[in-house]
């Protein structure tokens, strides 16, 4: 975790710099521009930091506006760095061609980072807009394994909620809304229910706000990689004692005898907590001949759930990539960044979220709940 929080600060360093340096040149030197330019670009590349390093030690709506004026701040850093680079890449191309000269350079340069910034403004608000407005997902899945009499059976799953700071109230209310209008049989909750330190959430008891609909199975929920950010002794208690079940590598046995597999979540290792428990002595408490459902927060070696005979698996924690082109990477990283894979006899669904980390942006994905309608095979077929 050290390594990976080392990697992180130095991008975050080196393309403020860039950003920086980009903008100081084009500043006229007169008049002070410079140092007002100078102090207010290190107040705003500041605010993310500082927000997440005060809410520490205390959360407050002064947090709160940090983390939200530094989450935009992010945004702005990916989008302004990727202008200004594609400026740089077009310069020496435009030189070349002759359609600028040496005498252009200084006037070319500012309309860069000029253009820069308002671009990434409107791609921000656009990601802000788009952000606010969930979707549903709906996937239609045939299981060919009998659920006693059962026909057909509704899932309403949710991920990457990432309470906090950001997703405050509002969100929450209107996810509860969502959820109540899908009429799921049973509700699963992904993981990421938190974003990590529990101040913010604490503060205004947010999963009070969260109702679940009164549904024939319930609700479950797995752990994932936030949950351990501000401690899962405190996080887990909290989110159990709003009438939450967290299956902690755990079986439960639903109407028909489908059985659903919660996992706890791969990287609780990192934080200082056991490793989990491997899937196939989870698989030994079983029975392959009826439908099983695997909760997995990270979509991760699925040549393994392939393998035990899964036969549908709901993940999600990738967002997506939550801001093009992230989604790439993400893709790049996961067999299936969003939406669905078949592999042999086993189905997986990831999910792009509900909530955000960082920037409360998305461009290129959405917010959004999943609805999974399964159909089963006849009984004794």
């Amino acid at each position: 975790m050290l390594i990976f929080f080392l990697i992180v600060f130095t991008i975050y360093f080196l393309a403020n710099f860039y950003i920086f340096i980009k903008g100081y040149r084009v500043v006229p030197a007169g008049n002070h521009y410079r140092l007002v330019y100078t102090l207010g670009y290190i107040l705003l590349a500041s605010t993310f930091i500082a927000g997440k390093i005060l809410e520490r030690s205390s959360s407050s709506v002064f947090t709160d506006i940090l983390n939200i004026a530094g989450g935009f701040w992010m945004a702005f850093m990916l989008y302004g760095f990727l202008l200004l680079l594609l400026s740089d890449i077009a310069r020496p191309v435009l030189r070349l061609t002759g359609v600028l000269d040496s005498g252009q350079l200084l006037q070319f340069r500012r309309w860069a980072f000029i253009s820069a910034v308002v671009i990434s403004s409107t791609l921000i608000l656009a990601g802000f807009i788009n952000a606010l407005i969930p979707v549903y997902r709906t996937y239609n899945i045939s299981i060919d394994k009998p659920a006693g009499e059962l026909r057909s059976f509704r899932i309403a799953a949710v991920s990457d909620i990432h309470l906090g700071s950001i997703i405050r109230k509002r969100s929450i209310k209107k996810l509860s809304a969502m959820l109540g209008k899908s009429n799921p049989d049973v509700v699963f909750l992904l993981g990421d229910i938190v974003d990590g330190e529990m101040g913010p959430v604490l503060r205004d008891d947010l999963l009070s706000w969260f109702s679940a609909p009164k549904c024939r199975d319930g609700l479950y929920a797995i752990t994932g990689n936030h949950e351990y950010i501000g401690g899962a002794s405190v996080t887990i208690p909290y989110i159990e004692k709003h009438g939450i079940r967290i299956l902690k590598d755990e079986v439960v046995i639903l109407d028909g005898g489908i059985q659903v597999i919660g996992r706890l979540d791969r990287g609780m290792s990192s934080f200082g907590s056991n490793r989990r428990a491997p899937l196939d002595s989870l698989m030994h408490k079983v029975d392959t001949s009826r439908p099983v459902i695997l909760l997995d927060h990270q979509p991760l070696n699925l040549a393994e759930t392939e393998k035990a005979g899964i036969d549908l698996q709901l993940s999600g924690h990738t967002h997506n990539g939550q801001m093009w082109p992230l989604n790439y990477v993400t893709r790049m990283i996961y067999e299936v960044s969003s939406g669905y894979l078949r592999k042999g006899r086993s189905q997986i669904i990831v999910s792009s979220g509900y909530g955000i980390w960082g920037p409360r942006v998305r461009l290129g994905s959405r917010s959004e709940v999943l609805i999974v309608n399964l159909t089963f095979g006849r009984k004794g077929s």
